[in-house]
C-alpha cells in the first residue's frame, strides 16, 4: 500500500518543476501520508479504509504545485499595498545599514569619533528596529482546515518568518562588527592586525546561530 501511497502523490507533482524544492516537498508528503496511513491501521481501520482516509487528508495542491513553478497567487488590494509597505520598509532598513559607516568615517578623522559612532549606532538601531517590525507584523498564515497541505503552508510561513527574524539579528550583528572594525582601527592605526576582528565576528555568527536555533526548537 506504500507503494500506491508513493504513485499518488507522484501522480499530484506531475506538473510540478524537476526542482530540488519539489522533489523534497514531495518525499516529505509521501512519508506524512505513509505516517498516517499506518496511524490508522494502528487504529483498526482496514488498509483500503485507512488508504482513502490518508489521501482525502492531502487537501488541495494546485496552490502548492503553481508556487514551485513560480506562478503568482493573485493578491487582494489589502494584501498588495501590505505587500508594497513591507518592501519599502526594508528598503529603507538596507539604505539605513548603508549609509551608517558614513558618519564615523567623515567625522573620526575631525575628532568627532564619539559623536560619529552615536549615529552610527542610531542608524544600526533604527534599521534593526524596521527589520524586525517587518517581521513581526506580517501576518501569519492558519491552517483552513486539517489536511497536510494547509499543515505544510503554515509551517513554511512560520519558517519563512522564523528566517527573517535571523537575517535581522545576523546584518546587526555585522554591523557591529564593522564599526568594531572601524572604531579600532581608527584609534589605533593597527589596519594590519584589526582584520581579525571579522574572524571573532564569524565565531559569534556561529554562537549566535546555534543559540537561535536552540531557541527556535
Amino acid at each position: 500500500m506504500e507503494a500506491k501511497l508513493r504513485a499518488y502523490v507522484e501522480s499530484l507533482f506531475e506538473q510540478a518543476p524537476n526542482t530540488r524544492k519539489a522533489y523534497e516537498l514531495k518525499e516529505e508528503m509521501i512519508q506524512n501520508l505513509v505516517e498516517k496511513y499506518h496511524g490508522l491501521c494502528d487504529e483498526g481501520k482496514s488498509e483500503e479504509v485507512a488508504y482513502n482516509i490518508a489521501v482525502s487528508s492531502i487537501g488541495d495542491t494546485s496552490e502548492l504545485i503553481a508556487g514551485l513553478s513560480g506562478a503568482q497567487a493573485t493578491l487582494s488590494p489589502e494584501e498588495e499595498q501590505r505587500k508594497r509597505r513591507y518592501a519599502a520598509l526594508t528598503a529603507l532598513a538596507i539604505g539605513l545599514y548603508i549609509i551608517a559607516v558614513i558618519p564615523i568615517i567623515a567625522l573620526s578623522p575631525l575628532g568627532h569619533a564619539i559623536l560619529g559612532l552615536a549615529l552610527l549606532l542610531a542608524f544600526v538601531a533604527a534599521a534593526t528596529g524596521i527589520l524586525v517590525y517587518v517581521s513581526m507584523t506580517k501576518p501569519r498564515y492558519r491552517r483552513a482546515e486539517d489536511t497536510i497541505v494547509e499543515e505544510f503552508k503554515e509551517w513554511k510561513s512560520s519558517k519563512d518568518s522564523r528566517n527573517e527574524v535571523w537575517k535581522s539579528i545576523s546584518a546587526a550583528l555585522w554591523m557591529l562588527v564593522v564599526i568594531a572594525y572601524l572604531l579600532t582601527s581608527f584609534l589605533t592605526g593597527a589596519w594590519h592586525i584589526t582584520w581579525i576582528i571579522f574572524l571573532i565576528g564569524i565565531a559569534l555568527e556561529q554562537i549566535a546561530k546555534a543559540v537561535f536555533q536552540l531557541l527556535k526548537k
